[in-house]
């Protein structure tokens, strides 16, 4: 690819950690959804209802879809996605938790 040549492609990466503060409203919120989505065969519904009342992450995973948030930007069609949710052991001031981990000294220079 040329300078004159650039992709219309972005990949928009996104990590958060939530804490559940109320997992009755989450898993609440989720089998709302699950029960809204008509398309949604029998036996997977009982398969997601199963699994969002055992796993918060699922319950949450079910809630978070990629496309709400891009919808509203405009110039953009949102072409692929792809999510997942686990639980985690969080501690803010451990050194694994960096939020500037994956940072490269280069991508810190501003242009």
């Amino acid at each position: 690819m040329t300078g004159d040549e650039t992709s219309r492609f972005v990949r928009l990466r996104v990590e958060m950690v939530v804490e559940i503060d109320d997992a009755g409203k989450l898993t609440g919120a989720a089998l709302g959804r699950i029960a809204e989505d008509e398309r949604m065969p029998a036996e997977e519904r009982a398969h997601a209802e199963a699994a969002v009342k055992e796993d918060g992450a699922e319950a949450l995973a079910y809630l978070v879809d990629p496309f709400d948030l891009v919808s509203a930007v405009p110039g953009i069609e949102l072409t692929q996605a792809s999510w997942s949710s686990e639980m985690v052991d969080y501690d803010p001031d451990s050194p694994d938790w960096d939020p500037d981990e994956d940072d490269d000294d280069e991508d810190d220079e501003l242009v």
